[in-house]
């Protein structure tokens, strides 16, 4: 299976024409306005860090999301990432026009953040929000020790107050993701600790991306009710499937096909993008055609997560 532009502009075409006929055709992310119509199912958003892992281009990235019948592009743009923070200004407009000459959008944004105070913060969200993202999540908080320490809560506190400031004035959302804990542990990895953190603050300027798979893994079965507790403040969600030893694989093979997750999102009403996080092993050590292979995991994962989507 070779990789080229012409084919895989007849598999976008043939995607979406097949999406469409099913009656799940493209739903085109518009920040608030589309948000308050609650349309369902969501559209879907690639994390871009899987992009990285070829090193491809903003062109062949489009060509592959839009192949894959996907939507659009969660964007990481950080230090290291797909876009630099210090080349947002004149990058993330040229990302944002490939993707539109697919046919699929700028949907979502990965960022390094942690206050108005990071470096290119501020016109890097502006650049964003010009080109119709609304939502943004932030980057990592980290301690040692059996819990978050007082002097951290407050620090962390005193800098999303002044994120929800500039959000305030910019017409963005800020979001913490829950991450399961690897060589270090992350603010909020702990669900239990989001609420204290999040109690004083407007969910239209600082919100909660949910990560079923990172919930799954730190706590089971209970995952619900700290969903159930946060559900004011969630506004995105991710999308990992892990199996019970922690592992992300291939989405439908891990432990989300036994939850009601996404009839629960259904019935918040959600409506914002959903970022699907390709971090399975994808790619075999003996594959000829890398970028093929990429194509047929977003392919098959966009195609499971549709179908829980429609089941909900």
């Amino acid at each position: 299976m070779n990789f080229d532009a012409t084919s895989l502009s007849r598999r976008s075409f043939l995607a979406r024409a097949t999406l469409a006929s099913a009656g799940t055709a493209l739903w085109p992310w518009r920040g608030l306005a589309a948000e308050s119509t609650s349309s369902w199912p969501p559209p879907l958003a690639v994390f871009g860090k899987v992009f990285q892992s070829l090193k491809l281009t903003f062109e062949q990235s489009a060509e592959l999301t839009a192949a894959a019948g996907l939507d659009g592009v969660d964007c990481a743009a950080r230090p290291g990432g797909e876009v630099l923070p210090e080349r947002a200004t004149e990058d993330l407009p040229r990302y944002s026009q490939a993707l539109q000459q697919h046919g699929v959008r700028l949907l979502l944004l990965t960022t390094a953040i942690t206050s108005p105070a990071t470096p290119h913060a501020e016109p890097l969200l502006r650049t964003a929000r010009d080109l119709g993202v609304r939502y943004y999540r932030l980057g990592w908080w980290s301690y040692s020790g059996p819990r978050l320490p007082e002097s951290l809560r407050r620090d962390i506190q005193a800098q999303l107050k002044e994120l929800a400031a500039l959000n305030r004035q910019l017409g963005l959302c800020a979001l913490i993701q829950n991450h399961s804990p690897g060589n270090r542990k992350y603010v909020g990895g702990n669900l239990a600790e989001l609420p204290e953190l999040l109690s004083d603050l407007d969910p239209e300027h600082v919100g909660v991306a949910f990560d079923i798979g990172h919930a799954l893994i730190v706590h089971g079965d209970q995952w619900t009710e700290h969903f159930r507790r946060l559900s004011s403040h969630v506004k995105v969600v991710y999308v990992k499937d892990p199996d019970p030893a922690g592992k992300f694989v291939p989405f439908g093979q891990g432990r989300i096909r036994q939850t009601d997750f996404f009839k629960r999102l259904k019935g918040l009403g959600y409506a914002a993008p959903i970022s699907v996080h390709i971090e399975f092993e994808w790619l075999a050590k003996d594959e000829p055609n890398p970028k093929a292979a990429l194509l047929r995991a977003l392919q098959t994962s966009g195609q499971t997560v549709r179908a829980w989507l429609a089941s909900a």
